[in-house]
């Protein structure tokens, strides 16, 4: 079983609180809308760090790191997009991915909505951690943390940074 602390839309915004939220975590995702590389220098120095690029992000995160982040953990079939939308409404980038080979956990950023839906029809739970930084509409910055383990996610949590 792994720990993961899932954040996004940090738009270079650095709060100490992340590492006390996921000081209990294996991992870190950030599902894009990093802005800044002081941001991911730190979490890399804290604890096994994903991620994929935003739309804000620069040359400097396309180069570092993908568009589509795809991959195994804990026998569980992943994959972070910035821009995915979510069940019903997928951005047409990943509507084909779902379609033909859906993931078991899709996580995206971008709305600085939180949102976590069960995706009945492509069998697959869709987590939007919301936004974690100062910039944009959003009134609650949010985190996530959750377990995860043959296949399954569990023991989720949003925590509310006021």
């Amino acid at each position: 079983m792994k720990r993961i602390g899932l954040l996004s839309d940090t738009h270079g915004c650095w709060d100490d609180r992340y590492e006390k939220y996921f000081e209990c975590c294996d991992e870190i995702w950030h599902a894009g809308d990093i802005g800044s590389l002081e941001i991911v220098e730190k979490f890399e120095a804290f604890k096994p760090f994903r991620a994929v690029f935003g739309n804000i992000d620069g040359y400097d995160f396309r180069v570092r790191f993908p568009e589509i982040n795809r991959f195994k953990v804990e026998e569980t079939d992943v994959m972070i997009k910035h821009i995915g939308g979510y069940p019903g409404k997928y951005d047409r980038s990943v509507a084909n991915i779902m379609r033909i080979k859906p993931p078991q956990i899709f996580i995206s950023g971008h709305s600085h909505i939180l949102k976590v839906m069960y995706d009945k029809e492509h069998d697959l739970l869709h987590i939007n951690p919301g936004a974690a930084g100062n910039y944009g509409f959003h009134h609650v910055r949010t985190l996530v943390r959750f377990s995860i383990e043959n296949g399954k996610a569990s023991d989720l949590e949003v925590i509310e940074l006021s």
